[in-house]
């Protein structure tokens, strides 16, 4: 088995408020929400936090609409600790599904806006198109859902946190697509996915997105952090093994050490290359099997 390569020292606390889906965005429940997830993040700790994590969408307001809400978070995470949350935010008519890392100010340093989305859920399929032809209201650009973020291949960005890692973040469903975990830049320290798997009930949804970020963590050989409103929350190191979770349906704090890397894996240099390779050497052989066996029928025949 190859050997884990130390990480830099990062002192990690997860949140998971457990915000039930029905009153997750009603103004009578979110205050309460946000409340306990403040009162988790400033619970003391054994050591010192670096970094503190809530899932995505943990704050139902806009990103930057209200900047003393904002510097809440930061003031309860500590203060020499950084703070990623999840959050809306807008550019004129466009909406984000996002990932924002705070400053001590509270104000967003760095962003990650939400690439794969999930069709029909956060937008509607050929709305743009459709705009085309007079059928309005349903395009992102309209303001009728998300809007993609522009992050995949070259373009793949990862959030700087300074001496805690170059890091990719996922948000929902895009630990699901290999793709969305490779890298033609630099290769990022860890794993970084903010989730609400509150829409899948109690149903399997929610183990089986977790068992896709183990398989995702063992093909890049990097740690992967998992941080989801109402679970499974998990600390995975890079042979896909949970080190800590938080169950479903709990609402709590989870504080653990980052793990420890491998060198890079022949899958995370490659991507899908490989598979595709494959498949064509595959297709290829299949064909000469057929052809072999249709010209020894000919000669039967004639």
């Amino acid at each position: 088995m190859p050997q884990i390569l130390p990480q830099n020292p990062v002192a990690l606390r997860l949140i998971q408020p457990n915000a039930e889906q029905e009153k997750k965005w009603d103004p009578r429940y979110s205050p309460v929400y946000f409340r306990r997830q403040l009162e988790l993040s400033a619970e003391p700790a054994k050591t010192p936090r670096d970094l503190v994590i809530w899932p995505e969408a943990a704050v139902t307001l806009w990103l930057g609409q209200a900047p003393k809400i904002q510097k809440l978070i930061t003031e309860a995470a500590g203060p020499n600790a950084q703070a990623i949350i999840g959050i809306r935010r807008f550019e004129g008519a466009r909406i984000y599904n996002s990932m924002a890392v705070l400053g001590q100010d509270g104000r967003a340093r760095e962003v990650y806006d939400k690439t794969h989305l999930v069709p029909f859920g956060e937008y509607v399929p050929f709305g743009s198109f459709l705009s085309k032809f007079g059928i309005y209201g349903l395009a992102a650009e309209d303001g009728a859902g998300f809007s993609a973020g522009k992050n995949t291949g070259k373009n793949r960005r990862l959030l700087d946190l300074g001496k805690l890692g170059q890091v990719l973040p996922l948000i929902c469903y895009e630990s699901i697509f290999p793709n969305m975990v490779h890298t033609d830049g630099p290769r990022p320290d860890w794993i970084l996915q903010i989730t609400n798997d509150a829409w899948f009930g109690k149903i399997a949804g929610p183990q089986q997105h977790l068992a896709q970020a183990r398989v995702r963590a063992v093909e890049q050989g990097l740690p992967f952090i998992r941080v989801a409103n109402t679970g499974i929350s998990a600390v995975i190191d890079p042979n896909g093994r949970i080190l800590a979770q938080l169950s479903m349906g709990v609402a709590g704090k989870l504080d653990a050490d980052l793990p420890g890397h491998f060198a890079p894996t022949f899958y995370s240099r490659t991507g899908d290359w490989l598979m595709f390779a494959l498949l064509l050497g595959a297709a290829g052989l299949l064909g000469g099997v057929l052809r072999v066996r249709r010209f020894k029928k000919m000669r039967e025949i004639f």
